[in-house]
């Protein structure tokens, strides 16, 4: 079992309940040391105290197995706005918000995510008609999803 598995199986079994979940785990070398970066989120918010219980249980289970001799880096964090929407769940939690998308064959769409269904998600794009912005209602498969990313809305 290479490290990122080890450490993603370390931290599901150390989720507090089932409304925690991990989005990714990202393992690179940055400046000699290994840099661990685990992404959190939860059906219904999170806070700081919930990524040093999970930290402190992921470094206590690498330190049992002996899993890094070298000086490594653990952080625990949530996705936050940089980082694509990856899972379903995410996709659940931002019902409502707007998203840029950027699809299999290459084309941006931008607009609200309005439902998530099974395989698919019910998304309200913006169409330019001449000087307007308008809408329009369509049903986007998550197999043609490339990347998704919240946008931030200053309104």
């Amino acid at each position: 079992m290479d490290l990122k598995d080890f450490v993603e199986k370390v931290a599901l079994s150390s989720l507090k309940d089932e409304s925690y979940f991990i989005v990714d785990v990202i393992v690179k070398g940055v400046s000699g040391k290994t840099k661990i970066l685990v992404l959190l989120d939860s059906d219904s918010g999170f806070n700081i105290d919930d990524c040093a219980d999970l930290s402190r249980a992921i470094s206590n289970e690498m330190e049992a197995e002996a899993i890094m001799d070298d000086p490594y880096i653990l952080e625990v964090s949530s996705p936050g706005l940089d980082h694509p929407l990856k899972l379903k769940r995410q996709y659940q939690k931002n019902v409502g918000r707007e998203l840029k998308l950027v699809l299999t064959d290459s084309s941006i769409v931008k607009g609200k995510l309005i439902e998530v269904c099974e395989n698919t998600i019910k998304f309200e794009k913006e169409v330019k008609e001449k000087k307007k912005i308008g809408s329009e209602l369509v049903e986007i498969n998550f197999d043609t999803i490339e990347k998704a990313n919240v946008l931030v809305s200053f309104k």
